[in-house]
Order: C-alpha cells, then sequence, then structure tokens
C-alpha cells in the first residue's frame, strides 16, 4: 500500500427524498451539476476519484440501499484493491471541498468535520471492519459507524458550507 496514495470517494447514492429529484444531478448556477463540483473540488487532493452508489460508478457493498455507508465501504474496498492508503469521501451535494480540509482530517485514524460527517478520511484498512458493522444488526447510519471507527471530529474555526437538501437550499447559493 502507498502512504501516499489516497482515493477520493463522492458518496452519491442518496434517494434525495427531501430535494424531490436527484439531487447530483441538480444544476447550479453555472449550468454544472451537483456532483460534477464535488468531484472536481475532491479531485486536485486526490490520486484518483470514484463515485460510490451510481450507474456508472462503483455499486454499494454489499448491497444497494444502505445509504452512504454502502457507498464508503464500496470506496473502502477500492482503496484496498488498488493500494491507497485510505479514501477522502464528500457527498454529492458538496459544490466546495476546502483546500485546507485534506490536511485537517488526513492521520493515522478515521475523522470527520464536524458538522458534515460525509466530509471524512477513512483509512483503507477500515474495510472489514465496516463490512462487520454493516452485516449486524443496526441502523447503518453514520452516526453510529463514526462512533465504532472511533473517528476524530475535525473543526475548522470559520468554515462554514453550505447544507444542500431542498431546491430552495441550491437556488440560495
Amino acid at each position: 500500500m502507498d502512504e501516499t496514495r489516497i482515493l477520493g470517494a463522492v458518496l452519491a447514492g442518496g434517494r434525495s427524498s427531501r430535494f424531490g429529484s436527484d439531487k447530483a444531478l441538480a444544476r447550479m448556477a453555472d449550468g454544472r451539476t451537483l456532483i460534477d463540483h464535488a468531484v472536481a473540488g475532491l479531485a486536485p487532493h486526490v490520486a484518483a476519484v470514484v463515485i460510490c452508489g451510481r450507474e456508472g460508478g462503483l455499486p454499494d457493498r454489499p448491497a444497494s440501499d444502505m445509504g452512504p455507508l454502502g457507498g464508503l465501504n464500496a470506496a473502502l474496498h477500492h482503496a484496498l484493491d488498488y493500494g491507497f492508503a485510505g479514501v477522502l469521501t464528500t457527498g454529492c451535494d458538496m459544490p466546495f471541498y476546502p483546500a485546507a480540509l485534506p490536511a485537517a482530517l488526513i492521520g493515522e485514524s478515521a475523522a470527520i468535520l464536524k458538522g458534515q460527517q460525509l466530509l471524512g478520511w477513512w483509512p483503507a484498512t477500515l474495510a472489514s471492519e465496516l463490512d462487520a458493522h454493516l452485516a449486524e444488526e443496526n441502523n447503518r447510519s453514520i452516526y453510529g459507524w463514526i462512533d465504532r471507527a472511533n473517528a476524530r471530529v475535525v473543526e475548522i474555526p470559520g468554515l462554514v458550507l453550505p447544507n444542500i437538501n431542498r431546491p430552495e437550499d441550491l437556488a440560495g447559493l
């Protein structure tokens, strides 16, 4: 495993129920989709980017409809298979990826950005632990996994990121 190679993963398998349509394909004022912005924001910080949970990307693991953890699990296994040290994650609805974030997140253990649990760092060695977590009886909440992985919660003072759950949130950007 190359300690310097980092995989980027855009978690895009959600149902977008509050948004009312496929949020990943919603367009920002510049005409580009949210998912295009998410990929472009993450790409400068990683060796490769994968999209998880969508047709044409990595399928959720072990099955579809597992929420963000199915996409994260697919990305962790992909990272292991291809020699990446770990995975930086973002949601498909995160059009901005702060330049200071990778340095704040990447470390020996898992980490998330306070208030934005899909913006995280996950060492590839957590793949088998996430397999075990998803095989157990639990609600498959990202919060349960964060606790199990003992992820650090990183705060970057002054950093405020948009939370896009509804069309009006996107229109307000």
